[in-house]
This record gives C-alpha cells, structure tokens and sequence, in this order.
C-alpha cells in the first residue's frame, strides 16, 4: 500500500472562508491582558470593571461531601472575557489529559508540522461546526459512517456537499468498503488542484449514534492507512469516549496518528454536566488556530465561569463520574458471567452507591448460581 510520507500540507485542506480568516485585535489584546499583573487597567480591550458585576461569590457542593467556594476574586475573573483558547489552566489540563490517555506521537511535534493543540469549546457540537466549515466546501465528497448522528447531518447539509456514506456494522466502519469506495479514485489525485478526491472522513468510533457500534483497533489501523494513502484528514468525534465498559479500551485514532492527519472532537456532556457546555477539539496546531479565529469572531470563547467551574471541580467530579462507569463495567462483566440481564446491574448502578449495588448483585448472582447448582 502506497503510504503518504512527508510533511502535511494543511492549506489544501481548509475552505477561502476559513483561510481569509484573521485574527481579531480585540482578541489578541485580551489574550495579552489574561498574562498581565492584576495591577494592569486595560482600556483597549472594551472589558467592564469587575468591581460592577452583581455576583460577589459562589458555593457548590459536590456529590462526594466537597464543597468549592469561589471567592471574591474568582467570581471577578470568572465573570471576565477570557481568551478564545479556554483559560490557561483548563487548557493545560486537558493537554495533559490526552497525553495520559492517548500519547498521542504529535504532542512532540514542532508546529508547522502538526504539533497537538488544543482548545475549549462550548460542547463538541461547536467544534464540530467549526472544524466543517473550516474544511467542507460546496460540491466536496466527504465520507461518513451509515447510519450517523443526526446532528452531523443538520451541521453538514447546508454546506452543499455531497455525503458519501461509508457501510458499516456492528464493529463500526467497514475499511473493506471504504477502500472500495476510494478506489474510484487515484491517491495522485490528492494533489491535483480541483480534484474530487474526498478528503474528509468523519466517523464516532466508540457507540456510534445511533448504532451503539465501536470500531476495533485493527479496524482503525486500516481506516488510518487507508487516510495516509489518499491523504485525507479523519474527524475522530468522541463524546462517548468515558462510557466505554469494555477492557482494554481500544487504542484511539489520534493515539496513532503519526502524520498530524486526526481532528478529535471530545466532550464532558455525558459524564460531568450536559448544561456546563464543555468539549474541546484536539488536533493539528495549524487546523486547530483556524478553529480558534472563528471562536474568535463569533462566540469569543466559551463561558468563562463555565470553565473556572469545571476546572475547579473537575478532580472530585471526573472521579465520582468515572467511579460510576468503573461500577457499570464491573456489573455488566458480572451479568454476562451469570447470564443475568444487563438492565439488573445497570438500574443498581445508578440508583444506589457503589459498594450497596455491588453487595447486592453478587448477592443475587449467588443466589442464581446456588439454585442452577442445586437444579
């Protein structure tokens, strides 16, 4: 298989709209305002005084007992602009996040050669917006998983182009019919102006919506050699990534991604808060920036109290959150080995405390197993 080898030229791939883009002054200046003393008072910036905002202070109590307390100055700043990256300690975080969880190879990349950025964004439906308009123009191919998420479609459709689905099953993309559907077409037409080569692809790899199906490792090997050979950039959209039960959890797109060509799209919708409103993109520094110029001249930047919430319960949350996930696993795991239905152990999961749920599944699973014994 003819592999792509080289450094990524990302320019072909973005829309006039997003490569007229610019930064935006205003913007630029808030950014440099969030690195200066407190002492500094801006007036370029067209930021209010914060000593006029009604909001002294803030109590929230976590479910695990902890109470965080937003003081005098945090609800200052939490009721500020904020730069159109996210606030400087979220973004650092989530950096170290990915690192943890995916290593990805382009974290150590330098940036003209795709090095990982990142950005906040308000949930991932925003990123995935933005990422289309960045790189789907009118009358462009691009492939997707059949069936997909209703709101991929609402987002893609006005832009004009032309979808082709990708068949799939219960393991997610089938790469036998995305080769087929590619061979339509030489790799060499990757770089010939005006071509109709797709070089998007878009795919949920973990519980696709509607399908439930998640691809296998081997399955994204192929799909990503098949992305190097044709030169395309895959959209990896991942919002169900923490509800996997399965272990181990199979190694994602952007965890393999050597060229700089994954586009990942993440969310805390399912596991954090819904209506906090936090995802972030995660991809290549040049396609990422792009991202960020039009956060820039439309919504700014996601909430900034929203941010400083999450940042300052995301340990005790993520953890209680997870905890629940790590029950689920365990209980499901549990069902299969006593042929119990899964519906058991989910309703015992999330309507009683871990260590109550699983008292009382082993319970019943004993029970099951003495009496099929004793029959």
């Amino acid at each position: 298989m003819l592999l792509f080898l080289g450094t990524m030229n990302y320019s072909r791939f973005l829309t006039a709209v997003s490569a007229a883009r610019k930064p935006s002054p205003i913007r630029i200046l808030t950014e440099l305002q969030q690195r200066s003393p407190p002492s500094l008072i801006s007036l370029a910036g067209g930021a209010p005084n914060p000593n006029t905002f009604p909001f002294q202070s803030a109590t929230i109590q976590v479910k695990n007992g902890e109470a965080v307390v937003f003081d005098e100055t945090t609800m200052k700043r939490a009721l500020q602009y904020s730069g159109s990256y996210g606030i400087p300690e979220l973004v650092s975080w989530m950096k170290e996040l990915q690192r943890s969880l995916h290593n990805p190879p382009t974290a150590n990349y330098s940036p003209e050669t795709g090095q990982m950025e990142m950005c906040v964004t308000t949930g991932s439906q925003e990123g995935l917006c933005k990422v289309f308009e960045m790189l789907v123009n009118p009358g462009d191919n691009v492939l997707l998983d059949a069936p997909t998420y209703s709101g991929t479609l609402a987002a893609l459709q006005p832009l004009g182009c032309n979808i082709i689905n990708v068949p799939s099953d219960q393991y997610g993309m089938i790469p036998e019919g995305l080769r087929d559907i590619l061979s339509r077409w030489d790799p060499s037409d990757a770089r010939k102006p005006g071509s109709n080569l797709p070089r998007v692809l878009y795919t949920i790899p973990n519980g696709g919506n509607p399908t439930g199906a998640s691809m296998t490792t081997e399955r994204k090997q192929q799909v990503y050699e098949l992305a190097r050979k044709y030169d395309l950039l895959i959209i990896e959209d991942d919002p169900y990534y923490f509800l996997q039960f399965q272990k181990p959890w199979a190694p994602t797109f952007l965890s393999m991604d050597v060229d700089g060509r994954i586009i990942r799209t993440d969310s805390f919708s399912k596991i954090l808060s819904s209506g906090l409103r936090i995802g972030f993109v995660t991809g290549p520094k040049p396609l990422v920036d792009r991202v960020v110029l039009h956060i820039q001249a439309s919504t700014m930047h996601t909430s900034t109290f929203t941010q400083v919430t999450h940042h300052a319960t995301y340990t005790p949350l993520l953890f209680h959150s997870l905890s629940l996930f790590h029950s689920l696993s365990l209980l499901l795991s549990l069902s299969r080995s006593f042929s119990l239905s899964p519906t058991l152990s989910l309703s015992l999961s999330l309507s009683l405390s871990l260590s109550v749920s699983i008292h009382i599944y082993v319970c019943v699973c004993v029970h099951k197993f003495v009496v099929n014994d004793e029959a």
